[in-house]
C-alpha cells in the first residue's frame, strides 16, 4: 500500500533502536525524510547510516536527551518544521507505591507526559497552518490496564492520554491527527532486561522466562519492532485521516479488555 507520505518530514524520538527505530524504518520505507533523536550518539549514527543506505531518504541526527529542556530545544532547532511527530521516551523504573515520592513523580511526568506535550505545543501550530499533520505518541498498554509495578508510568502516561483526548479533537478540523500507539511486550532490549530480571529472581534461564511470558500472550510470541513500526507508519499515512484521539493496542491480545 502506498501510504501517500513520500517527501514528508518526520521527527522520531528515541529512534536509535527498539520500537522507535522500527517507526523510523517504516516511515523511511514510505519515503519520509527523518530527524532522528536518541541520547547515545554512536548507536544513533549507526542506525541513521543504515536507514540512509536502505531507503535513500535524508536523515538528520541529534544526540540529546529529549526529556531535558536544553536537549529538546536542540532537537527542535534541528528539526524545524515537520509534518509528522513520533514521541517516545523510556519509562520510569518499577516499584511499589511506598517507594515513590514527589520527585519520582515529577521525573516520570517530565519524561512521559510533559515532554510529548511540549513537543506537540511547539510543532502543532505549523501543522495546522499547512492543514496537514500526524502525531503518534508511543505510550503503553498500561493506560488500558494498569500494571501494578509500574505506578509511575501508569500515572504519567494516563495523564498524556487525557491531554490527547481533548487536544486531538481540537486540531482535527485542521487536517492534523493525534493518536497513541500502545505497545505490549516486543522483542527489544527492554524485553531482554525484563526477562533477565525474572530469570534472576526465579532461578531460571532467560529462555524459560521468555517462554513463560509468551504463554500469557494470545499470539504466543513477542511482537517485533517491524510490526510496531508498520502500525505507526499507517497512522501517519494519508489513509488514517479519520482516526482521531485513539489508543491503539499493539500487544498480541495481551490486554484482557472488552473495549
Amino acid at each position: 500500500m502506498d501510504l501517500g507520505i513520500a517527501g514528508r518530514k518526520a521527527l522520531v524520538c528515541a529512534s536509535s533502536k527498539g520500537l522507535g527505530r522500527g517507526c523510523a524504518e517504516a516511515l523511511a520505507a514510505a519515503g519520509v525524510d527523518l530527524v532522528m533523536n536518541a541520547r547515545g550518539a554512536e548507536a544513533l549514527t549507526e542506525t541513521a547510516e543504515a536507514i540512509r543506505a536502505a531507503h535513500g531518504v535524508t536523515v538528520t541526527t541529534v544526540a540529546a536527551d529529549i526529556t531535558a529542556e536544553d536537549g529538546r530545544a536542540e532537537v527542535l532547532a534541528a528539526a524545524g518544521d515537520v509534518d509528522i511527530l513520533v514521541t517516545n521516551a523510556g519509562g520510569p523504573p518499577p516499584g511499589v507505591w511506598s517507594d515513590w515520592g514527589r520527585e519520582d513523580f515529577i521525573k516520570a511526568l517530565d519524561a512521559n507526559m510533559l515532554t510529548p506535550i511540549a513537543l506537540m505545543t511547539e510543532l502543532l501550530p505549523k501543522m495546522i497552518d499547512r492543514r496537514w499533520g500526524r502525531v503518534v505518541n508511543i505510550t503503553s498498554q498500561s493506560v488500558k490496564a494498569p500494571i501494578p509495578a509500574l505506578g509511575l508510568s501508569n500515572a504519567a502516561r494516563t495523564g498524556l492520554t487525557g491531554y490527547v483526548a481533548g487536544t486531538a479533537r481540537q486540531v482535527a478540523q485542521h487536517g492534523v491527527t493525534i493518536n497513541n500507539l500502545l505497545p505490549g511486550i516486543h522483542a527489544t532490549d527492554r524485553a531482554v532486561s525484563l526477562d533477565g530480571g525474572v530469570a534472576e529472581r526465579e532461578g531460571i534461564t532467560i529462555d524459560e522466562a521468555r517462554a513463560k511470558r509468551e504463554a500469557t500472550i494470545p499470539v504466543r510470541r513477542y511482537g517485533t519492532a517491524e510490526e510496531f513500526g508498520a502500525a505507526c507508519a499507517f497512522l501517519c499515512s494519508v489513509h488514517a485521516g479519520f482516526i482521531v484521539a485513539q489508543n491503539i493496542l499493539a500487544d498480541g491480545g495481551a490486554t484482557n479488555a472488552t473495549i
